[in-house]
């Protein structure tokens, strides 16, 4: 197995890194800064959601396509980052990509209509992709002990982005415009890329006698693609006929078939499929997409019904005081994310993802009945986002720790493009049923449909519990 351990190579391997580069402090803040930009960016939507409905004349399916077009792009382009960062390094990766982003942002805000902010966000997409670039850099540049604390830090650092994008998109909409929403933290983002490119260390490429899996790339993202669009499609104001959805779901079949041949006789394969069949990677993306998809609905219908104000229900609140009303839960987000690794090492990954199940369903059954103060939306919105951020980060930092390092971005990618289709699914059936349940009249959702909206997000985190134990038993077996 080894090969010519004394002869001379005209280019030396660069696979065992002798001593990486430890990140230093200013690296650091221009990546946290940047990840806090990136995580403002994505999240400007969703206080500001009524608003633009209002503003663009859009219904709650559209306004839930608006949120979901970063998660479409996001989830076809998540893994092929993570992919290309293990090939080729990190850092720069981080640095093209954030090129696409940063056109997104301004293109958003300088959009007048509909189409040309669903393109804008579109390309604000790449922004996934960002995430398992930086667990590249996390887990190369810093010691094995860190690495797990490090990676928490990072989902913090973005999720703590969307608590700012929470607090600022009102009075920023408010007193300029939307548009600012999207053009302010575009420019914190270019300026940032531009720190880290010039004193992030640059993590080597990996040498490979193998060429690019390109076919594996173009069939897992238009299997991603065609499953994003697909359920865009089927949940949104319209719907498609059953000929239509049965043709969606041969497509989507027939693509993730092609990959899974593609992906076995490969030389050097995109998605290493035994990575894929170990049990820490598939039972994080069972456990994960049913945690995002309950937590998709909850971040959906609250600023729904924050901003509605219907007979009885409701309590037509502007987009500033959504966004503040937000801010508790966003803060909680970011405070479990940083500590979801540490808190499974410490009690166990089955215990947290049990508690967080028991929290989120119980606070939603409570919901059903308790919806007519804003406080008790308030704490709803913090418990489902502590619940939610937590697990998703004990599970993606457990499956990181299962892989080889050169596998980091590709296993981290396929996590949180699980995490993303998950959130984007529950925004869908939320805003599906809101739909559904809207008054031929005025068009404002019912309060019965909210309160089969909490129901079902309430059932979806109770599923977990039945995750669990079948992962169990399998465990066992």
């Amino acid at each position: 197995m080894s090969q010519a351990v004394v002869s001379p190579s005209p280019s030396p391997s660069p696979s065992p890194s002798p001593s990486p580069v430890r990140i230093g402090r200013l690296s650091i803040g221009a990546l946290g800064i940047l990840a806090l930009a990136l995580g403002t960016l994505q999240t400007v939507v969703d206080p500001a959601l009524p608003l633009l409905q209002r503003e663009l004349g859009v219904s709650s399916g559209e306004g839930a396509l608006v949120s979901n077009a970063v998660l479409i792009t996001g989830a076809a382009i998540a893994p092929v980052a993570g992919k290309l960062g293990d090939r080729y390094g990190g850092k720069r990766v981080l640095v093209r990509l954030m090129a696409v982003v940063s056109a997104g942002g301004l293109l958003a805000g300088l959009a007048p209509n509909l189409p040309v902010l669903l393109l804008g966000q579109v390309l604000q997409g790449a922004m996934v992709g960002a995430l398992p670039l930086s667990f590249i850099l996390v887990r190369k540049h810093l010691p094995a002990g860190e690495s797990q604390l490090g990676m928490g830090l990072v989902m913090a650092l973005f999720t703590g982005g969307g608590m700012v994008g929470t607090l600022t998109a009102g009075p920023i909409a408010e007193g300029l415009s939307w548009h600012w929403m999207f053009a302010l933290p575009t420019i914190v983002i270019i300026a940032m890329t531009l720190v880290v490119a010039r004193l992030m260390p640059h993590d080597p490429p990996i040498e490979s006698e193998y060429r690019f899996d390109w076919p594996g790339v173009v069939l897992l993202s238009g299997t991603l693609l065609a499953f994003m669009l697909g359920l865009v499609r089927v949940t949104g104001d319209d719907g498609l006929p059953p000929l239509a959805v049965g043709a969606l779901a041969v497509a989507v079949a027939a693509l993730a078939t092609g990959w899974v041949v593609v992906e076995r006789r490969a030389a050097s394969p995109m998605v290493d499929l035994r990575m894929l069949a170990k049990p820490a990677m598939w039972h994080a993306c069972m456990l994960t997409i049913v945690i995002t998809t309950s937590f998709g609905m909850v971040s959906f219908l609250l600023p729904q019904l924050f901003g509605v104000e219907g007979d009885g229900y409701g309590f037509g609140a502007g987009t500033t005081d959504i966004g503040l009303f937000l801010l508790p839960g966003a803060i909680a987000g970011a405070v479990s994310d940083s500590v979801g690794g540490i808190t499974a090492w410490r009690f166990g990954l089955r215990a947290v993802v049990i508690v967080g199940a028991v929290v989120t369903a119980a606070t939603m059954v409570a919901l059903v009945s308790l919806h007519s103060a804003e406080w008790q939306l308030v704490l709803a919105k913090a418990l489902a986002a502590m619940a939610a951020g937590t697990g998703t980060t004990a599970l993606l930092t457990s499956a990181a720790g299962a892989v080889e390092t050169k596998d980091t971005g590709i296993a981290t990618s396929v996590l949180v493009v699980t995490r993303v289709i998950g959130i984007a699914l529950g925004v869908q059936i939320a805003a599906a049923i809101l739909d559904a349940g809207a008054d031929p009249k005025t068009g404002l959702p019912a309060e019965s449909a909210f309160v089969t909206g909490l129901a079902v997000a309430g059932v979806v985190a109770a599923l977990s519990l039945l995750v669990v134990r079948i992962t169990k038993k399998e465990a066992q077996a």
